[in-house]
């Protein structure tokens, strides 16, 4: 095992936000960690004492944002891992979804995400090295009907990580995107997942979906925490990391893709002038 880290991790109260936060403890690491309501970690602080910083965090309140970003350096001289974690679920047709659902969805997803973004550089590019975790989803690479403004603000963060890796490299810091696949979490509770009004013209593709959503097409999130473990002690950690068995199904997407491409490549370069 590598040297001992200090974890930043935004929405930790549950999910895997819970579950990171508590393998990082258990291996010996220090949690800065952030939720709504701070209290809910409270059963954390109590087993493992001085090795986690608690802190009330609401992603959509940059003020709020900085100041525990700073609050956590502050307090354990340095922070190695950003995870931002925080964020929420929105299932729904384009045509049912309002425009007040998907702008709170991107404030959440993808403001939220930015705002701890910027929080953090300052401190790692004073301290030259750390490395920026955000989790997005499989859903940020390939798309499935019902749930276009969830996977809309996904993509946004995949365009968002990956121009940051090109801007920070020359910092010393590193930045991969989580990319999970489903798993059995309170993700899919009402509390994380919000829905659209629905309309009935769209109800035969939401059963169709739900068939297809079999039991063990979803992981076990606990699994995960060795696998996080792997990138983050990497020496080259990826800028792309699928989490679960979705793997196969993103390489048939992005060859269907690419072939797309390839097959209109003469219009495309004409096009050019």
């Amino acid at each position: 095992m590598s040297a001992s880290k200090v974890w930043f991790i935004s929405g930790a109260s549950r999910g895997f936000g819970r579950i990171w936060t508590e393998g990082a403890l258990r291996r010996g690491d220090r949690v800065a960690a952030t939720a709504r309501d701070a209290n809910a970690l409270a059963d954390l602080k109590e087993r493992f004492g001085d090795a986690l910083l608690t802190l009330t965090m609401d992603v959509t309140r940059q003020q709020e944002v900085v100041a525990a970003v700073n609050k956590a350096h502050q307090h354990f001289g340095k922070i190695d891992l950003v995870i931002s974690n925080a964020g929420n679920g929105l299932m729904g047709a384009v045509e049912e979804t309002a425009l007040d659902e998907a702008r709170a969805n991107f404030e959440t997803n993808v403001l939220g995400t930015l705002a701890v973004i910027q929080a953090a550089l300052p401190l790692l590019r004073a301290q030259k090295h750390g490395h920026i975790l955000l989790v997005t989803s499989v859903g940020g690479l390939i798309t499935f009907p019902l749930g276009g403004i969830y996977q809309a603000t996904k993509f946004a963060v995949e365009g968002l990580g990956q121009t940051l890796a090109q801007e920070v490299a020359e910092f010393g810091i590193k930045v991969t995107m989580i990319e999970p696949g489903p798993f059995n979490t309170e993700f899919m509770s009402q509390s994380s997942m919000k829905q659209a009004r629905p309309m009935p013209e769209y109800d035969a593709m939401r059963v169709q979906l739900a068939a297809t959503l079999t039991p063990a097409m979803f992981g076990d999130p606990s699994a995960t925490v060795e696998a996080l473990f792997k990138v983050v002690d990497a020496e080259d950690p990826p800028l792309h990391f699928i989490m679960g068995g979705l793997t196969p199904l993103v390489r048939q997407c992005y060859a269907a893709r690419l072939d797309g491409w390839t097959k209109w490549e003469t219009v495309s370069a004409a096009a050019q002038g």
